[in-house]
């Protein structure tokens, strides 16, 4: 997870979800419960639309260059890590947080 200049809430907000996370984790591990997050980074979603799509194609070209991988998510990049968290696979998985966004993080 990246601090994002000028969206402070929505910078604070994602912080604060891995946090409570983490709380919910071991509260509840007691009920078999568990609790994970997953940070994805720029994915081509509908909220993503104005920059991905827009006139300024260049805007999609800058995001991609800042992916080691070389491209934006889809949604399907994201929908096999909550498939594996939903999974009995992932019974010994809690308070974990899986970043998934093409490498950008590890910059």
């Amino acid at each position: 997870m990246l601090g994002v200049g000028g969206v402070h809430a929505y910078t604070a907000a994602k912080g604060g979800v891995i946090s409570l996370t983490r709380a919910v984790a071991v509260t509840y591990a007691k009920n078999k419960v568990r609790c994970n997050v997953i940070c994805p980074g720029a994915v081509d979603t509908p909220m993503m639309a104005h920059v991905l799509h827009g006139e300024n194609q260049r805007l999609r070209q800058g995001y991609e260059r800042s992916h080691p991988l070389g491209r934006v998510g889809t949604p399907e990049d994201i929908a096999g890590m909550a498939l594996y968290l939903a999974s009995d696979e992932s019974s010994w998985v809690t308070g974990s947080v899986f970043t998934i966004d093409g490498g950008n993080s590890a910059q």
